[in-house]
């Protein structure tokens, strides 16, 4: 679950992981069975961090993560992939 109450946890951890890690990242939300706004901001923001800091930040979801991602409109704005494999393939061609 990413909602309100895990998300200030959610983007300290990842902004950390942004800032000290690889350029690239793949977070698995595969197994999220709810997101609200409050998750989906959170996505956002990492997103955009990670931009700033030159990376990517690639997001395998689920149907569920996925349907909801649609229905704001973020799938332009954030990278969506169906498996991890999908999301290692993408970095490579990156």
């Amino acid at each position: 679950m990413l909602d309100a109450f895990s998300e200030p946890n959610f983007i300290k951890v990842l902004s950390k992981c942004v800032t000290d890690g690889p350029k690239n990242l793949i977070l698995d939300l595969s197994k999220i069975d709810f997101i609200d706004s409050s998750g989906l901001g959170a996505l956002v923001q990492v997103a955009k961090k990670a931009q700033t800091e030159g990376g990517l930040l690639q997001i395998v979801t689920n149907a569920r993560v996925t349907q909801t991602v649609k229905m704001v409109r973020l799938d332009k704005f954030l990278s969506l992939q169906e498996s991890v494999d999908a999301a290692l393939e993408n970095a490579k061609s990156k």
